[in-house]
């Protein structure tokens, strides 16, 4: 996030886009509703009416896979009817022209006939997100998880950029992350391509300083491999082992049938976990670790804020901390790897990652601080941007838009898109041994329109085979005011009927995302 989360309330326009907010993220959605109860502008765009559309100013349904087009729509309009930010384009940014060749032809009435947004919707909210002196851009997966991911959140930075709602209170793009300290794993080189704060592996500079600190040599420059291009190799037979910590990918993953073939191609396959899952059952060897209120540490939240972590009761059985487990395995083979105590970890942390070196476990001992903080006498950065951007001036990127990896026919006629409902989280893992909430969301379902389930002659609660290109589950039907007709939506939740059977594993060529939100699907009755 470019701002932080109570800063939302602090803006005149919120446009929200690919997020399920009030289930996804319930706590941070109360500050969008408050921000809107406050008379500030909200716009949800959304394949779904979700329960946000409630407090929205305006709900525009574009179909499923088509985000560039409607933002290249929105660009135009601002641009047609000269309602930039001229001074800060000018300034603060480069490669405006060739964005505004690329956005010519993206009319109101083109982007209607890709997405389905009503062009008088289209310029309501353009003019709207334009005129707002602060606006914010607030969105989540269902803007990265296409082949085209990558190229969404590019084309929202340009429309925040053409706006210029970036580096100033109210405004910002801001991704809503979608699962706990997944910001700090990213931030601690959680990534096959970087270091601690997305130094580049290939950095020579950056290699030499993680040598030393690590008395090693030749740490390689290489790039490694993202899960999804280990599940593919897998798949192949290159390969060989793997070592999945605190994942559930027998769930998670796409095309699941793909995933299970490629996991048991696998010669050896650890996973280090605190509860048993769908993936477990498959290992060689299963490493029990502490959860998240069993140790001390930090944990890095959505709006880069690192916050203290406390140990409130004691682990069970065997379990250890997931440091200890590999600081043991490291030794084992070969180098010897200790730490104290978290605290130690935290310090080697802050001493090793620019934008965390002013962090300190007794700075935040009360309340969290906002990285960048790069020394200890430096307050912290809520938002960022707000002199120039990390390469110097902001790049707008030209970019066009292209259709989903899969497109419906007469065999699969409707389009399936997944996610999450509020009383369950992930794979379920942890969720899922909690009665209160199996009561409220027992089991999988197949949310559709009330005139899709009269085209298909079945009513609310029969049983169903949905079936793709890659499998086949069956759930239980679920007419929804959420569903609009032709789109279906299943929770991916539930492993017994998992809604991952079904999806595309087709890649985002950058970001290697799987297309989760779009895939063409089959439903009819169940069979016996």
């Amino acid at each position: 996030m470019t701002n932080t989360i109570a800063d939302i309330e602090t803006s005149d326009m919120i446009l929200v886009t690919g997020s399920n907010t009030t289930e996804n993220h319930p706590v941070l959605s109360s500050f969008v509703k408050r921000a809107a109860l406050k008379g500030k502008k909200l716009y949800l765009i959304d394949p779904r009416r979700v329960k946000l559309a409630d407090h929205a100013d305006n709900w525009l349904r574009p179909f499923p896979g088509t985000d560039i087009a409607w933002i290249n729509g929105m660009m135009h309009v601002i641009i047609q009817e000269d309602l930039h930010d001229k001074n800060f384009i000018a300034q603060r940014t480069e490669n405006f022209d060739a964005l505004k060749e690329t956005v010519e032809k993206y009319t109101p009435a083109y982007v209607e006939a890709i997405t389905g947004i009503k062009q008088e919707d289209l310029i309501e909210v353009a003019r709207q997100f334009a005129n707002a002196p602060a606006a914010t851009i607030l969105y989540c997966m269902g803007i990265t998880q296409h082949t085209c991911g990558t190229d969404n959140v590019k084309s929202l930075a340009n429309l925040s950029l053409l706006c210029g709602h970036l580096g100033k209170p109210g405004g910002g793009v801001n991704p809503l992350r979608g699962q706990n300290n997944v910001q700090g794993a990213c931030d601690m080189g959680g990534l096959p391509n970087v270091f601690t704060a997305y130094l580049p592996v290939g950095n020579e500079e950056a290699r030499i300083k993680f040598e030393r600190a690590w008395n090693v040599t030749d740490l390689s420059p290489t790039p490694g491999l993202v899960a999804t291009e280990m599940v593919q190799k897998a798949y192949e037979g290159e390969f060989k082992s793997l070592f999945i910590i605190g994942e559930n990918p027998m769930v998670s993953d796409p095309d699941l049938n793909h995933a299970r073939k490629a996991l048991g191609n696998l010669e050896f396959l650890v996973v280090q976990d605190i509860f048993e899952t769908e993936t477990t059952r498959m290992a060689d060897v299963v490493l029990p670790s502490f959860c998240f209120a069993e140790k001390n540490g930090t944990f890095t939240n959505s709006e880069r804020r690192v916050q203290r972590v406390r140990k409130a009761v004691d682990a069970p059985g065997e379990a250890r901390r997931d440091w200890e487990i590999i600081c043991e395995i490291a030794t084992r083979m070969g180098y010897e790897m200790t730490y104290e105590n978290s605290h130690e970890i935290f310090k080697e942390i802050a001493d090793l990652t620019p934008s965390y070196k002013g962090i300190t476990w007794e700075r935040i001992d009360q309340i969290g601080i906002h990285w960048p903080c790069p020394s200890e006498d430096h307050a912290g950065t809520p938002i960022l941007h707000t002199a120039q951007f990390t390469r110097g001036k902001g790049l707008f990127h030209a970019i066009e838009h292209t259709p989903p990896a899969e497109q419906t026919d007469e065999e699969y006629p409707y389009i399936l898109t997944t996610g999450r409902v509020l009383y369950h989280y992930h794979t379920g893992t942890m969720t899922m041994r909690t009665d209160g909430l199996n009561r409220l969301s027992p089991e999988c379902f197949v949310e559709i329109s009330d005139k899709d389930v009269q085209k298909l002659g079945l009513d609310s609660g029969a049983m169903v085979d949905v079936s793709s290109r890659r499998g086949k589950i069956t759930a239980k039907l679920k007419v929804s005011s959420k569903a609009v007709e032709g789109t279906v939506f299943i929770p991916f939740h539930f492993a017994k009927a998992a809604a991952n059977v079904l999806t595309n594993g087709k890649l985002d060529p950058t970001a290697k995302i799987p297309e989760f939100k779009v895939c063409a699907i089959h439903i009819a009755p169940a069979s016996a």
